[in-house]
């Protein structure tokens, strides 16, 4: 069924691996013509053929912003397909300089044993979940917050409802007028520069491959 989104929105998806991100995200692009994907792990991996964290964090998190701005410049709303364990990181994509954008950190929160289950149907353990936990940290600072809870598939469906509801409604608290005050993008750059840089891979690991 195809949907229309109020307005232009940068939907920034967070959340642990197998919470459901990549299937909201393309289940959003499905339903709704004008919006687009963009996947930071995808990107990571066409750079860099790594996984995270690759030997250059800052420039894969920069060139996903910029597909982010030119996409809403186009008219296209977006939604960002990533880990974003943080809070430097959330609001770092949340903050465009693109005017008159609705923006929504949707944070998708699943039990953890579900979430061990399916880190062990993945990849046979769980790697997938526990390597993020020291880096994992719960939403901090006041933002357009809509917790997604995803531990099965009819909660998956009515959370989708109530998020779909959401985008094309005309009146919500996340309109520009009411979005919380976030710091300056040049604060954000810098703040994120400093934490990426931290988890980026030393540059003699990579050239050894």
């Amino acid at each position: 069924m195809t949907r229309k989104a109020a307005g232009l929105w940068n939907v920034v998806l967070s959340g642990y691996p197998r919470s459901g991100k990549t299937l909201l995200a393309k289940r959003l692009v499905g339903d709704f013509p004008e919006f687009a994907r963009v996947n930071v792990d995808e990107l990571r991996v066409m750079l860099f053929n790594e996984t995270p964290p690759c030997r250059d964090e800052y420039v894969v998190y920069s060139l996903i912003a910029e597909t982010r701005d030119a996409l809403l410049r186009r008219g296209y709303s977006v939604v960002i397909d990533s880990t974003a364990p943080d809070d430097t990181t959330r609001d770092f994509l949340l903050t465009t300089i693109v005017k008159n954008v609705n923006e929504l950190l949707v944070l998708l929160t699943v039990n953890r044993k579900t979430l061990l289950t399916r880190s062990i149907e993945k990849c046979g353990d769980t790697s997938l979940v526990t390597a993020w936990d020291k880096r994992w940290q719960e939403r901090r600072r006041e933002c357009c917050l809509f917790k997604f809870k995803s531990d099965d598939k009819e909660e998956f469906e009515e959370y989708y409802d109530r998020l779909t509801e959401l985008l094309e409604s005309e009146i919500h608290p996340f309109k520009p007028e009411f979005r919380p005050y976030f710091l300056p993008i040049k604060e954000i750059q810098k703040s994120l520069r400093n934490l990426l840089s931290k988890h980026s891979k030393p540059k003699y690991q990579a050239e050894k491959r």
